[in-house]
């Protein structure tokens, strides 16, 4: 559905994308994250059409993309682009916001499909609310309803749960993610939040210092990255020697998130707590193994200086890749 073929870019000398190369098909949901600054917002603005690139070539199907130098009105029809920017008009109401490209020839469809939108977003008290009276993560919300109305084929969304308060953030997820699927909707969501990612994209896509490092599969991609960096999108992040593990002389490494690492009395392997921090369910304690810092959930808190026994199950141990 979609092909990006060699594409770079760059705003002044230095690029900011070198040689993007990925294709999506009709109805995937795609992960693209990286650092700060990697380009994830720039290559979404390339695929909508806001920026022209000299160097490379996008598809849409089988018609090419030719940017804002051949359009009228910069953009795609078939796309719509949620920036972190909302791009609302501040003294209409949000029912006026999200329905500002329906048709008026049907206004009892038009009214009904408003209706709709409201309710994904969970906005439908504030349908007669100046848009200039709203906070910024409704704002946020409405500019995601405005970008759905007529029903796009591909939605890209620039971190578009950054604004809204927690306690709403994990429905309107749900709400949007199940609403693409029964639409058949292809989105691609550039984001830092591994909660965006996990429960709703097909692929992810990780970019590193403006380069596509990999495009996998987002759980395979997940239980098994291939280093450090990709591991660390998704949160905290150990590097494990395996000699405190298996054999003395084994100085192979691997990659293990703190959920994975248990604790047992009896094991070889020995920390000394240094911190415990308090997260709801659980308390990620901060403690010292072999010289290094290592991070590990634990149902209890843990008092420094205290020595506790770890161990990491086999199965990871045999098979997390090698770094």
């Amino acid at each position: 559905m979609l092909t990006v073929q060699n594409v770079s870019f760059a705003y002044t000398t230095q690029p900011v994308l070198k040689n993007i190369s990925f294709t999506i098909e009709k109805g995937q949901h795609i992960a693209l994250i990286g650092a700060s600054g990697c380009g994830k917002s720039t290559l979404l603005k390339i695929i909508y059409g806001l920026l022209h690139v000299q160097e490379g070539e996008l598809y849409w199907g089988s018609k090419k993309l030719s940017g804002p130098l051949f359009n009228l009105v910069p953009g795609e029809e078939n796309m719509k682009y949620l920036s972190q920017g909302f791009e609302l008009q501040s003294y209409r109401s949000v029912a006026e916001n999200i329905g500002q490209y329906l048709s008026n020839f049907e206004q009892k469809l038009k009214q009904s499909r408003v209706e709709e939108l409201l309710e994904i977003v969970e906005m439908a008290d504030f349908a007669d609310t100046k848009v200039e009276n709203l906070s910024g993560g409704q704002k946020q919300r409405v500019a995601l309803a405005k970008a759905l109305a007529k029903r796009p084929e591909l939605l890209l969304l620039d971190e578009p749960f950054g604004n809204i308060d927690n306690f709403r953030r994990n429905s309107l997820r749900r709400n949007l993610f199940r609403y693409l699927k029964r639409n058949k909707i292809t989105s691609i969501t550039a984001t830092h939040d591994k909660t965006d990612i996990l429960s709703y994209t097909d692929q992810t896509i990780v970019i590193q210092k403006g380069e596509i490092i990999i495009q996998k599969d987002t759980i395979s991609l997940y239980q098994n990255p291939a280093n450090y960096y990709i591991a660390s999108l998704f949160g905290e992040v150990n590097t494990i020697q395996l000699s405190s593990f298996t054999t003395p002389d084994n100085k192979e490494t691997i990659l293990v998130y703190p959920h994975e690492i248990k604790t047992d009395p009896k094991a070889k392997a020995k920390a000394r707590v240094k911190n415990a921090y308090f997260n709801g369910s659980y308390y990620l304690i901060e403690a010292i193994l072999d010289n290094s810092v290592l991070f590990f959930n634990h149902p209890d808190k843990l008092e420094a200086p205290k020595i506790i026994g770890i161990t990491i199950p086999e199965e990871i141990l045999k098979n997390r890749k090698r770094i």
